[in-house]
């Protein structure tokens, strides 16, 4: 049989990945496509690394628009990353009649539902496994192997620079600061690393995955964003001493109001299978009403670990290309016409638990004062401690963990003891989840 011939668009890390392994598997790739696949044309800035990847024999242009037009491509593989041009070239290839394969997350997330309504019209394919936790097969889990559950909740660790600097943090008593530049010279954090450490990279992944648990619309713009730049080597410290660890989750939860969609620091129990998830490895904890919880564990980036996402969409096309576009898997595992229209609740309205971290004065009446402030709005104290001031000095460190409570009333809370005379600075605060 013929084989399928493929575009790839880029040559970095995840093009030369995905060049690698479908050179190395090919036999193996063919056994289980039913037919061969190829790489037959190639746009990069760089071409020199056609030839670094013993891609002699292919065509190359550094016109990617030249390769979604070309007749003779029947996969146009997208791993430019970014918006634009990437939206443009997808878009193009879609209006050709050709199938995509992207491990563009930031691209699915903002443009998913556009790319998908015109993939729809035109009866091809954007597969996107690559997009969310790299190696990790979790789009397929969820929108396969778990089609036969309503999908409660699902918690991640899915950006690896964000947990490798937590984990550093944790084992070593290290700053954040510090251990972002080693990040950075271990090429795990870029030169600008707002991306992973604000959250925005995990809150793009997180917009794909709630979509397919749920079969909402993708709501990047609904996510609920929080970094991990004000997390402090004290609070690691503190959150261990209590029996928990700090993980940048991403969160999505169905509830009787709504969807929650949020990425922030969280405070989870050190026996929990993805508290031990360490580095810059990824997990996602998906629990089903039949199944229960489910655990995926991998390499979240890289070059080889996403490429094995990559080329599985590659396959999965492949093996596509002659069924009926009515009886393909859904984009976004619903069909398209039942959709959701579940809301997203703001963040007001979730209800966590929480750890508070507060420096007040070393004087009579101040926890009174703090826990009057709380019970006033239905807060309970699940735990406290606190620290006696050091030599010289006149004021104490309080720790409490509390109890579920709506985020709306506790930012209340803190606004008042904020506001009391005894308070010094800021009250630090981390939510917590059991993920039970």
């Amino acid at each position: 049989m013929k084989p399928v011939k493929v575009g790839l668009l880029g040559l970095g890390t995840v093009g030369g990945g995905t060049a690698t392994v479908l050179k190395r598997n090919a036999e193996e790739i063919a056994r289980r496509a039913g037919r061969g696949i190829v790489v037959d044309y190639v746009a990069a800035l760089e071409l020199d690394r056609v030839a670094e990847l013993g891609l002699d024999s292919v065509r190359t242009t550094q016109d990617a628009f030249e390769v979604v037009r070309d007749p003779e491509i029947d996969i146009v593989v997208e791993l430019i990353g970014g918006y634009s041009p990437a939206r443009e070239l997808v878009l193009e290839a879609i209006a050709h009649g050709k199938h995509v394969v992207t491990a563009n997350k930031a691209l699915i997330a903002v443009h998913g539902n556009e790319l998908f309504a015109a993939a729809q019209e035109k009866g091809v394919i954007v597969a996107f496994e690559a997009a969310v936790a790299g190696g990790i097969p979790i789009i397929k889990a969820i929108r396969e192997g778990l089609a036969g559950n309503t999908i409660q909740w699902v918690a991640g660790i899915i950006n690896g620079t964000g947990n490798f600097i937590l984990t550093e943090m944790r084992d070593k008593g290290r700053a954040f600061d510090d251990v972002l530049k080693e990040a950075q010279a271990l090429g795990y954090a870029e030169a600008d690393p707002t991306f992973d450490v604000e959250g925005i990279d995990a809150a793009h992944k997180l917009a794909i995955t709630a979509s397919i648990a749920f079969g909402i619309p993708l709501q990047f713009d609904r996510v609920y964003t929080e970094g991990i730049t004000g997390v402090t080597a004290e609070d690691v410290a503190n959150a261990a001493n209590l029996g928990y660890t700090i993980k940048h989750l991403g969160i999505a939860r169905r509830t009787d109001a709504g969807i929650e969609l949020r990425v922030h620091p969280t405070l989870i129990p050190a026996r929990r299978l993805i508290a031990n998830v360490d580095g810059v490895m990824n997990a996602v904890l998906v629990w089903g009403d039949a199944v229960g919880p489910t655990l995926y564990y991998g390499a979240g980036a890289g070059d080889l670990p996403t490429a094995s996402a990559v080329v599985a969409d590659i396959v999965d096309v492949t093996r596509s290309l002659t069924t009926d576009p009515e009886n393909r898997v859904p984009h976004l595992a619903f069909q398209p016409d039942a959709m959701s229209d579940l809301p997203i609740l703001p963040m007001e309205a979730v209800q966590t638990a929480f750890y508070l971290r507060l420096r007040v004065k070393d004087r009579p009446g101040v926890l009174s004062d703090v826990t009057r402030i709380l019970g006033e709005r239905n807060i309970s104290i699940d735990a406290f401690s606190q620290r006696q001031p050091q030599a010289g000095s006149d004021e104490a460190e309080m720790i409490l963990l509390t109890h579920e409570v709506r985020e709306g009333d506790m930012n209340q809370a803190i606004e008042a003891i904020e506001g009391l005379d005894s308070t010094v600075g800021q009250v630090i605060r981390i939510r917590k989840e059991s993920l039970g």
